[in-house]
């Protein structure tokens, strides 16, 4: 016996509706501060501030030789930052949901979340161009525009943007608070354990934070785009299962009797002149051929109506003997003339 448990895994009969989100006041009023955030620790690195003092004060004291025994597990815990394994758990998910209900909406919403990440925060890293900590050479500077590629932090800003499009894509509130939590926790986790590595400034930390951040509130922007593409999709899929179904349709099939010729494959072709005209299955005596024809008339085509030649491909020439004989009348060859 099933339980609801189970049976909401099972795919829905219809598409759900769900209330896409929307760019409202909060929303916009968020996106604005966020924004500002964001600028203003481009500025204070760019301006080599108290920010940067702090990065470099943080970076001579290493954490990772502080507490040496996080070590091990908080390698493998800043993997859920890193960009491929992130995406494909998180496509893999988004993507049963879309087969559960009938719509793309979840996977498109993540490839534009991943697009938009790739976009802003790649050109940001080239942009300034800044080394890591590891490859610093002064100490004091905001080694930037030294061809590295390290502000902002691109583990951080993708582990907001990976786990937080699940909180923006619940359907329900108490679903939405609680994914929106645990996708806090686990960004804030990721960008602390790059800075306890070493992989990364502060000032990269708080910026990827920022930019992931800022991804995730203008995705109600990108709605009426992934509405068009989802609905170009889904009508190209319908238009290729419609051209198959008439294919389908439009082969014939063909009754084939047992030990009668194949259709096309054999074809039969008319006696040639100079081959001798064979005489047809039922032919009378005498050289008469069927339907009283004379002695010099040529005998018909091979090429027969299908019912006909099935019919007589089947059949046996010999005729049937009862108890008292042959029933077929006997009857005389024609004379030779001389």
């Amino acid at each position: 016996m099933r339980t609801d448990i189970f049976a909401r895994l099972d795919r829905e009969p219809e598409p759900p509706k769900i209330e896409v989100p929307r760019m409202t006041r909060t929303r916009l009023a968020l996106f604005g501060g966020t924004s500002a955030f964001y600028l203003a620790i481009v500025v204070a690195v760019l301006l080599s501030t108290w920010l940067v003092t702090l990065d470099w004060k943080i970076m001579l004291f290493r954490p990772y030789q502080q507490w040496p025994e996080l070590h091990a597990f908080l390698d493998y815990y800043v993997v859920l930052g890193q960009r491929g394994p992130t995406a494909v758990m998180v496509a893999a998910w988004l993507g049963w949901r879309s087969w559960r209900q009938h719509t793309l909406r979840p996977l498109l919403s993540l490839g534009a979340a991943l697009l938009l990440l790739n976009v802003t925060v790649g050109a940001v890293k080239l942009g300034l161009g800044r080394l890591g900590p590891h490859y610093a050479t002064q100490v004091g500077s905001a080694e930037l525009f030294a061809g590295g590629d390290i502000f902002p932090s691109g583990h951080t800003a993708n582990a907001v943007v990976t786990w937080g499009i699940l909180a923006y894509l619940a359907t329900t509130p108490r679903a939405r608070r609680y994914l929106s939590a645990l996708s806090a926790v686990v960004a804030l986790g990721v960008g602390l354990t790059t800075v306890y590595l070493g992989t990364h400034w502060l000032s990269d930390v708080l910026l990827g934070w920022a930019a992931g951040l800022v991804i995730l509130l203008a995705l109600p922007w990108c709605e009426p785009v992934i509405a068009v593409v989802e609905a170009w999709i889904l009508g190209l899929r319908d238009r290729l299962r419609e051209q198959l179904r008439s294919r389908r349709r439009l082969v014939p099939s063909l009754p084939v009797a047992t030990g009668g010729p194949l259709p096309g494959l054999f074809p039969q072709r008319p006696a040639a002149s100079g081959e001798p005209v064979r005489e047809t299955v039922g032919a009378g005596s005498g050289g008469r051929g069927p339907a009283g024809r004379g002695p010099g008339l040529p005998a018909p085509p091979l090429a027969a109506p299908r019912a006909h030649a099935d019919r007589h491909a089947v059949r046996s020439e010999r005729a049937p003997v009862g108890p008292a004989g042959s029933r077929r009348p006997p009857h005389s060859r024609p004379a030779t003339g001389g």
